[in-house]
């Protein structure tokens, strides 16, 4: 469970993140930390990265249920596209980061 003050601090950062403004390196650091070790974090830093890079999406969209499902890589250079053989797939399963636990 996150301490009210280290919540706050995500929040605070993930709004710079979606904002596109310039953040600290130990505040950086500090948040992926935290991304790593706690599912919470890790969410509110993938939505924020993802509404940086494609602004927020219109209600009742498919691509405003995605990102409330949190699904997807936030960069889009990691989506696949085009023809995608079985073994993208199968790479992209034995992934340890498509699966994350608490």
């Amino acid at each position: 469970m996150l301490s009210t003050e280290t919540r706050l601090k995500v929040e605070f950062l993930c709004d710079r993140i979606e904002k596109g403004q310039p953040i600290p390196l130990v505040d950086m650091a500090w948040l992926q930390k935290w991304a790593d070790r706690h599912r919470t974090v890790y969410e509110m830093v993938n939505k924020a990265r993802r509404r940086a890079v494609s602004g927020q999406a219109p209600e009742g969209s498919m691509d405003a249920f995605l990102d409330d499902l949190n699904i997807g890589d936030p960069d889009p250079s990691n989506h696949l596209t085009g023809d995608s053989s079985i073994d993208d797939f199968v790479s992209f399963f034995k992934s340890p980061n498509w699966m994350r636990r608490d």
